[in-house]
């Protein structure tokens, strides 16, 4: 039946790309509040923000392809029964396993397509975020600083006016720097100025200048000071481990490592592609429902049953990294007894049971 496969299809994919679209938008948000919050404490530059954003929207792709299949497989199934086309398949003999076909053409793809974000591009954007991030923070220009205007620091640590820079952002000219701090103030000039970074810390080192300490509330307590040398603290780059942090590790490197953080990491990035296999398995059954009822508590349903698979992940994950779970059971726990669930769940849906014809006594033999 070429026409009801591709028809079948058709239908699974229009409401999965639809509940991926409302997924992705949502998940924005968060991931866009959780930048700004890194830019505002001054671990992420403010001129890589975009790029930082699309990088860690990658890296949460491995968790949110799962429910977005499983929500759209829940939503097109639902919709069959609903509308009463679900009864009349079964009754040309068109059963729940007779949609293993078109259920697969779009379930295959889109596991191999949440393995690929999740053994390669997730370690990928979350390493390329963290160098952007290191050569962000040696250079003033990606903060947002620009030449003849008054900009605040990274982390709120005061304002700053620079009257030229040069081309790569680490040399200023004619710089003036005003900061609050405990109720005084703190002026400070200079002639020129360069970033200076050492390890995680960040100086602004000023030449040639002029500083002026004191209080806010009209107070005389003032000092006065020229210097010839003088150095502003920035508030610290993020840290890192490099090529020792196993999330930013390629997963073929983590099979050599036998540390049980790289073990961990290696067994969260295998669980999401058997994951929304078996979410997606799970659709198929969950989405059954008589014509005209509401369809949104098998929804709600499958919501729990994904958050529940999720928060086990998680917390295998942080076990496993902890050495309270043995290695070499991993997330095997988790990811095999909900995919044998799944296929048990499955394969003996709408499976009608035999009735037992009641023995009559004295029957004729």
């Amino acid at each position: 039946m070429p026409k009801l496969d591709s028809y079948l299809f058709r239908e699974f994919a229009q409401t999965t790309f639809a509940a991926l679209v409302v997924l992705m938008v949502v998940s924005l948000g968060g991931v866009f509040a959780d930048v700004l919050k890194d830019i505002v404490g001054g671990k992420v530059p403010a001129g890589i923000m975009l790029t930082q954003l699309g990088l860690q929207l990658l890296n949460y792709l491995p968790l949110i392809l799962p429910l977005g299949l499983m929500l759209g497989l829940l939503l097109g199934v639902g919709r069959l029964y609903r509308d009463s086309e679900a009864p009349v398949l079964a009754s040309i003999g068109v059963g729940p396993r007779r949609l293993l076909r078109p259920l697969l053409m779009l379930v295959l793809p889109f596991v191999l397509v949440v393995g690929a974000c999740s053994l390669w591009l997730g370690p990928w954007a979350r390493a390329y975020s963290q160098q952007m991030i290191e050569a962000g923070q040696r250079t003033l220009l990606v903060s947002g600083l620009e030449a003849g205007r008054f900009v605040e620091l990274p982390g709120g640590g005061g304002v700053v006016y620079a009257n030229s820079m040069s081309s790569d952002g680490t040399y200023l000219g004619r710089v003036f720097i005003y900061r609050q701090d405990e109720g005084r103030m703190d002026i400070t000039s200079a002639r020129t100025g360069t970033l200076a970074v050492d390890g995680n810390t960040r100086y602004l080192k000023l030449d040639e200048g002029f500083r002026v300490e004191g209080p806010m509330d009209g107070g005389k307590d003032f000092r006065l000071m020229r210097y010839a040398s003088n150095e502003v603290r920035l508030p610290d780059a993020e840290s890192s481990d490099g090529d020792n942090d196993p999330e930013l590790m390629p997963t073929l490197a983590l099979f050599s490592d036998g540390r049980p953080e790289a073990n961990a990491q290696l067994h969260f990035r295998v669980a999401p592609p058997l994951l929304a296999l078996a979410f997606a398995l799970l659709a198929v059954p969950l989405a059954r429902s008589p014509p005209r009822q509401a369809r949104w508590g098998r929804i709600l349903l499958g919501l729990l049953a994904y958050v529940f698979g999720i928060n086990l992940m998680l917390l295998g994950t942080n076990a496993l990294a902890s050495g309270r779970l043995p290695a070499p059971l991993g997330l095997w726990w988790l990811v095999l007894p909900l995919l044998a669930f799944g296929l048990w769940m499955y394969f003996t849906d709408g499976r009608v049971k035999r009735a037992r014809l009641p023995r009559v006594a004295g029957a004729a033999r």
